[in-house]
């Protein structure tokens, strides 16, 4: 018999960094209690946060260790999920987590996105695999919101946001990967309206799944007839039970699991190859009717911008975690002597946190961790304004809704890339044992490479930021973003403290600004080979300008804040590392910025001009 998996929770969050992002850097208070928020109040947004926390470090955490080694599989065409992902479904659900921004028409609670997403953190840095089921459906919950008829809305979205029916969304088939415009899922109407589907889908997160009682796919098909590409794809509703107009359930519609994929890690989510239609019994209708007939793209992308955001928290949440348990080991592992007594065998072995190695590693991954984090919270808080200005201050919409724009490829890219690499230090501060299933960080490290590669790769994202972000709005997206950053240099370029690292950050962003004009430059003269061969490159900047910008921002409050803060307070260790951390990166990555500068300006093709062949000759 096989013995269970014991279950224990390893998870850890700073909710005090969570607070001071929210209250004191991005100034929360100021839209709670007015416009749509006005059912919300700073108590409410904290309580809200430190129960969150207390759900799933009691219902999420413990199963992350179980779902990683009992993995899912297949009995009788459905998938089983890990034991007691079902219980912490209904949990979850049934408190309300996964709706805390969702509008009150439809089940929710209607706070801000901020709060949504500091809970998403949580929840995703708790349990990653597990959370990807809830994810999902609320990403197809939203785009049928969105875009559905009035009939679907009934039918789905409260449903679905509810935990009552799953969701996911189905784009990627074995032939074509990221070539979502090759798409061979074909779509024929029927004479009561609805449209046969036939094709397979693969790699689809949650495409199964025991936990609700309905998963309503969306599905990316080409109707007969319809244009070569992505402009020929239209998105359709295609849920595996059927059910009538109030909802109520019937037969199967013929979309079945036939693998799940065998992966590196999330093995508590179902990774799935789902057909639709082998027995030609698969019926869907367009989200929003036949008026949205070859519209599947631009209603997807809805979906995968909130799945972008979203893949960038993940990125946080694991590196977060991994970041805190790497950080406790330090302090209470011992092992050699301190520096000032290393030749004196008989000194008294000291805590590694005290080697200065170790002390690198850590500040190097607390300043990453908690400069993405103000990353996802400066776009969630432009997210709030749009929503809080929307109707009534349109060029304040329209600012915030382009900085929004801009800063989504950046989360999902720089979160996920440097989530993984935040993961790896973590093991490496462990030293042999992070290598090891006796503590967490090697599964964080396993859990957290997918999130490059779905959702877009960050190819991909870097692409979109450099071939539409830029130049979104003429450009006025951008030169708002490069405005805000030198308004801060002006600002704080003499600042007693911090002086010296706000001129880098000015360095750095002159840098950008040049970067930027280059890439211009190449578009322009048909130098165009050029930019993908750059593109990573610009986002890494980018990515690394904004974080560098958000530590000192932080570094200048906290520096404030230390003027008035008992020295005996814990703020006063707190407000310090914000500065410290800040002054870290600016020395270590910030300079960065300049010399990539430099290496973009040198337009090396070499990766396109070696041959085929000449890469190996074997």
């Amino acid at each position: 018999m096989t013995k269970p998996v014991q279950a224990i929770n390893r998870y850890k969050a700073d909710l005090r960094d969570m607070f001071f992002l929210l209250f004191e850097q991005f100034k929360l208070g100021e839209l709670l209690g007015k416009g749509p928020f006005e059912a919300w109040g700073e108590e409410e947004v904290r309580t809200s946060v430190t129960e969150g926390y207390r759900f799933v470090r009691e219902v999420l955490g413990p199963l992350n260790v179980v779902g990683d080694i009992e993995g899912c599989k297949i009995e009788n065409g459905r998938v089983i999920t890990p034991t007691g992902f079902k219980d912490a479904w209904e949990k979850l659900f049934a408190a309300g987590w996964k709706t805390m921004s969702i509008s009150p028409e439809f089940g929710g609670a209607g706070s801000p996105f901020s709060v949504q997403i500091m809970l998403e953190e949580l929840m995703s840095g708790a349990n990653a695999a597990f959370n990807m089921y809830p994810g999902l459906a609320y990403g197809a919950a939203e785009v049928v919101a969105h875009f559905g008829t009035p009939e679907q809305k009934k039918i789905y979205v409260e449903r679905m946001f509810g935990g009552k029916w799953g969701g996911t969304m189905c784009l990627t088939e074995p032939h074509a990967g990221s070539d979502v415009g090759s798409a061979k899922t074909s779509a024929r109407k029927n004479v009561d309206g609805s449209y046969s589907i036939k094709g397979t889908k693969i790699y689809i997160s949650g495409g199964d799944h025991d936990l609700a009682e309905n998963v309503v796919h969306l599905v990316l098909a080409r109707v007969d007839g319809a244009p070569a590409g992505t402009k020929g794809l239209t998105l359709f509703i295609v849920p595996r039970l059927r059910h009538d107009e109030n909802g109520v359930l019937g037969k199967v519609n013929d979309v079945a699991v036939t693998a799940l994929e065998h992966k590196m890690g999330i093995n508590g989510s179902a990774t799935c190859v789902l057909t639709f239609g082998d027995n030609d019994d698969c019926i869907g209708y367009p989200v929003g009717g036949d008026a949205k007939v070859n519209q599947g793209m631009p209603q997807m992308f809805v979906m995968m911008n909130a799945a972008r955001i979203s893949v960038g928290v993940q990125g946080l949440s694991v590196a977060s975690a991994a970041y805190l348990n790497a950080l406790e080991y330090a302090k209470e592992r011992k092992q050699g002597a301190s520096m000032t007594h290393w030749k004196d065998p008989t000194a008294p072995r000291v805590p590694i946190i005290e080697h200065a190695d170790v002390r690198r590693m850590l500040l190097d991954m607390k300043g990453k961790v908690e400069g993405i984090r103000a990353l996802a919270l400066k776009l969630t808080h432009h997210q709030d304004q749009v929503t809080f200005y929307k109707g009534t201050d349109d060029a304040k919409a329209a600012y915030n809704q382009g900085q929004v724009d801009l800063l989504v490829p950046l989360m999902k890219a720089y979160g996920s890339d440097q989530g993984f690499r935040v993961c790896e230090t973590a093991i490496q501060t462990y030293g042999g044992a992070g290598y090891t299933r006796d503590y967490p960080v090697e599964q964080y490290c396993r859990d957290a490479k997918i999130f490059s590669i779905y959702e877009g790769t960050n190819h991909i994202q870097s692409m979109d930021l450099v071939g539409r972000k830029l130049g979104q709005a003429g450009g006025a997206n951008f030169q708002a973003y490069m405005g805000d950053v030198q308004k801060f240099v002006a600002a704080n370029s003499e600042h007693a403290t911090l002086g010296a690292e706000v001129k880098r950050l000015g360095t750095a962003a002159e840098a950008l600004s040049g970067s930027a004009m280059r890439l211009l430059m190449w578009f322009q003269s048909g130098n165009v080979s050029m930019v993908p061969l750059s593109a990573n490159r610009f986002l890494e900047m980018m990515s690394e300008l904004t974080v560098g910008w958000l530590l000192l921002e932080q570094a200048v409050i906290a520096e404030t804040a230390l003027k008035s803060v008992d020295p005996q307070h814990p703020d006063t260790a707190f407000y310090q590392g914000k500065v410290q951390s800040a002054i870290f990166f600016a020395r270590n990555t910030l300079p960065g910025v300049a010399f990539k500068a430099e290496l973009l300006a040198m337009e090396d093709k070499s990766p396109a001009d070696i041959s085929d062949a000449a890469f190996a000759t074997v």
